[in-house]
């Protein structure tokens, strides 16, 4: 189907008015293709990972060498969905990389460019990035999605939503029955 923009339009997530390149902590939520259970099940509120969810777990724990700035806090995988929170700093901070000799150009000379600290949307990217590539070449399904397109992020505010969020982290397997993403609780249009 070719787009088109008079119905193929998405509501954004993000708040209106939000500067998100500053500091701060972050819940993100994000689910499988399809919400498929592909990481592990859970048995009597634990979680029981397989080999893909041991790899998005290493995938998670790697961020901080990628990205110095991005401190990890609680972090959960599901059958087919993660928690974590992220928190950022020096969001946005630019600094000017040194001049470069190119190949074609400019009289061979880089004048420099300007180059942003990771946003958290850059951060979620290279996480999902780095989960697809590694569990696409175990399943031999080069180019196939294990994301769902985007993520659930929320900008928490105060230490008081910060604990709540981490205890809902944590709980999530014992919650596994009510929770929305179980597929015995997801809707399908028939």
């Amino acid at each position: 189907m070719t787009y088109n923009p008079e119905i193929h339009h998405r509501r954004s997530i993000r708040l209106k008015d939000y500067d998100y390149s500053q500091t701060g902590a972050y819940f993100v939520t994000v689910c499988a293709w399809k919400r498929e259970c592909l990481f592990g099940e859970i048995k009597n509120g634990d979680t029981l990972l397989n080999e893909y969810g041991e790899i998005v777990i290493k995938c998670w724990d790697d961020l901080p060498n990628y990205y110095p700035d991005a401190q990890l806090d609680e972090f959960i995988v599901m059958p087919n969905h993660i928690h974590g929170v992220v928190s950022l700093s020096n969001v946005g901070a630019q600094f000017i990389a040194p001049f470069r000799k190119t190949t074609a150009g400019n009289n061979g000379i880089n004048p420099g460019v300007i180059n942003h600290a990771p946003t958290i949307g850059k951060i979620v990217r290279a996480f999902k990035a780095r989960c697809t590539h590694a569990i696409n070449q175990i399943r031999n399904t080069p180019g196939i999605p294990l994301w769902q397109r985007n993520y659930y992020e929320h900008t928490i505010r105060d230490e008081n939503e910060l604990n709540r969020i981490l205890e809902y982290i944590i709980n999530n397997p014992l919650q596994w029955a009510e929770d929305e993403n179980n597929p015995e609780n997801i809707k399908t249009n028939t």
